[in-house]
C-alpha cells in the first residue's frame, strides 16, 4: 500500500515505481490513508479514512451467509487471489477473484536469465540461449551460462561468439549504452564487436547494449523487442562443440596433447603429495633424544618412564613456572638432529587412579588439537609420579604479557589474543570429541606462542565430562577472581562457569590490568565493579588508558561483551560461539544488565 493511496504489487528488492510493477489497484489519489478489506460478502473494498468505499476490487455478487468463508492470499506464483469455502459442500476451494487471469504476469518468476512463456495457459520458463537451469526442475533458481567466458577474444583476435535472438520478449531496462542503429543486423554487430556486451535489446530502430543478468523477461506476442544473446560459439545449439575425434585444422589434435599434458601434471602433483606426506610422517617417528625417547605426534601421547623425564629435564633442574596443579620444569628432547624444547608439568595432588584410567584420560586430553590449546605430546605414570609434555610456549603467559609494561601488547593485538581464547575455549565446549570444563580459565593458564598466538593450557585436568553428562557439582576450584558465582553456592556447574572466567581475562585484556589490585583506589580495586562503573557512565575510553589510540566502538563491544559474560545468572551468560560471534562483529549485542559479582555480594 503506498502513501498515494495505491495498492501495488512489485518482484522483491526493486524500486517502487511504474515499471517494475505488474498489478495495481489504480487507486491513487483517492483518499488519505488508504486500506484493503475483505467483508463478509466476499467482496475486497478499497476503503479511505473515513471508510468511505472508493473501489470493489472484485466483481459478481457472493455468498454472505455462514455457509461460505473467505480467503485472500498471495500465491507463490506472485498473483494475488481471492478464493471461497462452501461448508456445506465439504470445504470445496475455488478462485472467484485474481488481480491477473496471466500467469506469466508476475515479473522474476523465471528468475535471472530465464523468461516466461504461456503453455496452454501455464506459465513455463525458457532459459536464454547459451544459458542452462541453475537447479534443474526450480527455474526460480535461474538460468546460469553453459560456456565458459573468461575473454572475449582468442589469442587471434577472432571473436568467440555468436549471437542468438530471443524474439518477442521483453525484460527489465538496464542498458548501458544506446547505439544509433536501423536494422538488426546493425545491432548484432555493434554488440559482436563490443566486448563488455552481453546481450542487446533491439526494437523498431533501436539497439540498446545490456550486460548480465537480464531478468522479468516474459514473452509477449504483441512486443516486437528482439533480445539479442551473444553466445559462446562451442555452446551454441546450432554448432555444437567439436569432439576430440575430429582433427580438422588440427584442433583436435592439440586437445588431445593438452588433455594428456594435464593429466600428467596431476600424476606428478598426486605423487609428489605422497612422497611429501611419507617423509613428514617419517620425520615424525624420529623424533627422539641420546637415550632412545621417542616422541610423535601421533592421535594419542607417548607414554614415558619417569627415568627419560628425568633425562628429558636434566634432573628437573629448571623450573619455569608453578600453578594449582603443579610445577612445570623445562625440557630437551632431539628432532632430527636438532634440539626441541618441551614444557614438563609434574603433577601434584591428584587423585588416586588407576593406570587405565589415568591412560584414557591423557588419550581423550591427546586428542584434542586445536591451534588455540597447547598441545599435550607425552605423559608419564611411574608409580605415583605422574608428569605431562607439553609443547613449549617461547614467549610465557599472557599474564606475564599484559602485566609487564614493556611488553604490553597493543590494542590490535590484544583484540586478536581475545579472540583466539575465545576460539579455544569454543572448541572444548562444543566441538571436541569429549566436551571439557576447563574450571580454571585465567591469564596464567593462556601462554603464548612464538607468533603471539594465545593458547589455553592446563584443559582436561580439572574435570572431563562424559557425552552424556552436562554439568557437575563439585568443590571449589579456580583461582579467586576468576572464579564463578555458582561455585560458592554449591549449583551445578557448567560451561557458563568458563564463560564467566572468561569475561573476566577479557576485562583484563582490555585494560592490561589484573581483576584484582588492592593498590589501587577502592572504586577501582575491583576490575569488574570498575569497568561496569566506567561503561554506565559513558566512560569506555577511559578504561583502556586514556594514552592509547584504540576503536572506541570496538572496544565498547568488548567491553559489553565481558559484562555479558561475567553475570551472576549463568543461564543468561553466552555461550561461547555466541561469545566469539559478539567478538567479531558478526551479531547485534544488547545492553547487558549489571553484573552482580561474587565480591560485591559478600
Amino acid at each position: 500500500m503506498q502513501h498515494d493511496g495505491n495498492l501495488v504489487q512489485y518482484p522483491v528488492d526493486t524500486p517502487d515505481t511504474a515499471p517494475y510493477s505488474y498489478w495495481s489497484s489504480f487507486t491513487d489519489g483517492k483518499g488519505d490513508n488508504m486500506s484493503l478489506n475483505l467483508d463478509n460478502d466476499g467482496h475486497l473494498y478499497m476503503l479511505n479514512s473515513t471508510s468511505f468505499n472508493i473501489k470493489d476490487l472484485t466483481t459478481g455478487g457472493y455468498d454472505d451467509t455462514n455457509r461460505t468463508i473467505y480467503l485472500m492470499k498471495i500465491d507463490s506464483d506472485g498473483i494475488f487471489r481471492l478464493y471461497s469455502y462452501r461448508l456445506d459442500r465439504n470445504g470445496n476451494r475455488s478462485v472467484i477473484w485474481s488481480s491477473t487471469s496471466d500467469k506469466r504476469a508476475p515479473k522474476g518468476l523465471c528468475g535471472l536469465n530465464g523468461y516466461c512463456v504461456d503453455v496452454d495457459s501455464e506459465a513455463n520458463c525458457i532459459c536464454l540461449p547459451g544459458f542452462a537451469p541453475v537447479i534443474e526442475g526450480n527455474f526460480t533458481a535461474g538460468c546460469e551460462r553453459n560456456f565458459s567466458s573468461d575473454s572475449c577474444k582468442n589469442d587471434d583476435g577472432k571473436i568467440q561468439y555468436t549471437i542468438q535472438a530471443a524474439e518477442n520478449t521483453v525484460w527489465e531496462d538496464t542498458g548501458y549504452s544506446e547505439v544509433t542503429s536501423t536494422t538488426r543486423e546493425e545491432c548484432e554487430t555493434a554488440c559482436y564487436e563490443d566486448c563488455n556486451c552481453e546481450a542487446a535489446m533491439f526494437n523498431d530502430g533501436k539497439c540498446t547494449k545490456q550486460r548480465h543478468p537480464l531478468r522479468y523477461g516474459r514473452r509477449d506476442l504483441s512486443n516486437s523487442n528482439i533480445a539479442l544473446i551473444k553466445v559462446g560459439i562451442y555452446s551454441s545449439i546450432n554448432e555444437p562443440r567439436k569432439h576430440a575425434d575430429e582433427p580438422k585444422d588440427g584442433n583436435g589434435k592439440l586437445l588431445i596433447i593438452g588433455l594428456s599434458l594435464i593429466g600428467f601434471s596431476i600424476m606428478v602433483l598426486v605423487i609428489s603429495g605422497a612422497l611429501i606426506l611419507w617423509s613428514r610422517v617419517f620425520r615424525y617417528k624420529r623424533f627422539s633424544t641420546d637415550s632412545n625417547i621417542r616422541l610423535c605426534e601421533n592421535v594419542t601421547p607417548i607414554s614415558f618412564s619417569f627415568s627419560e623425564i628425568e633425562a628429558m629435564t636434566d634432573n628437573f633442574q629448571e623450573e619455569i613456572g608453578k600453578g594449582a596443579f603443579g610445577t612445570v620444569f623445562k625440557g630437551t628432547v632431539m628432532l632430527n638432529g636438532l634440539t626441541k624444547f618441551v614444557a614438563v608439568k609434574r603433577l601434584d595432588n591428584i587423585s588416586d587412579q588407576g593406570e587405565r584410567e589415568f591412560q584414557n584420560e591423557m588419550r581423550i586430553i591427546g586428542r584434542t588439537h586445536h591451534r588455540n590449546l597447547v598441545r599435550l605430546l607425552g605423559y608419564c605414570h611411574d608409580g605415583a609420579n605422574r608428569l605431562l609434555i607439553y609443547e613449549y610456549m617461547i614467549n610465557g603467559s599472557l599474564s606475564d604479557v599484559l602485566f609487564t609494561p614493556e611488553r604490553r601488547p597493543c590494542w590490535i593485538d590484544r583484540v586478536e589474543i581475545a579472540r583466539d581464547v575465545a576460539r579455544g575455549l569454543l572448541y572444548l565446549h562444543e566441538e571436541c570429541e569429549t566436551q571439557i570444563i576447563h574450571c580454571d580459565i585465567k591469564s596464567q593458564n593462556i601462554l603464548m606462542d612464538e607468533n603471539g598466538q594465545a593458547k589455553i593450557s592446563d584443559f582436561g585436568l580439572a574435570k572431563l565430562l562424559k557425552p552424556d553428562q552436562t554439568k557437575t557439582f563439585t568443590g571449589i576450584r579456580g583461582t579467586r577472581g576468576y572464579v564463578a558465582p555458582e561455585w560458592h553456592r554449591k549449583l551445578p556447574v557448567t560451561v557458563k562457569a568458563d564463560v564467566y572466567s572468561f569475561g573476566i581475562v577479557l576485562l583484563e585484556i582490555i585494560c592490561c590490568r589484573r581483576s584484582v589490585n588492592w593498590s589501587l583506589k577502592d572504586e577501582e580495586a575491583i576490575l569488574e565493579e570498575w569497568v561496569y562503573d566506567c561503561y554506565q557512565a559513558g566512560k569506555v575510553g577511559k578504561i583502556a588508558g586514556e594514552d592509547e589510540e584504540v576503536d572506541i566502538k570496538q572496544l565498547e563491544r568488548m567491553v559489553i561483551v565481558g559484562l555479558w559474560c561475567i553475570l551472576d545468572e549463568p543461564t543468561l551468560r553466552p555461550s561461547m560461539k555466541k561469545v566469539l560471534l559478539m567478538l567479531e562483529g558478526t551479531v547485534e549485542i544488547p545492553i547487558p544488565p549489571c553484573p552482580t559479582s561474587f565480591f560485591s555480594s559478600i
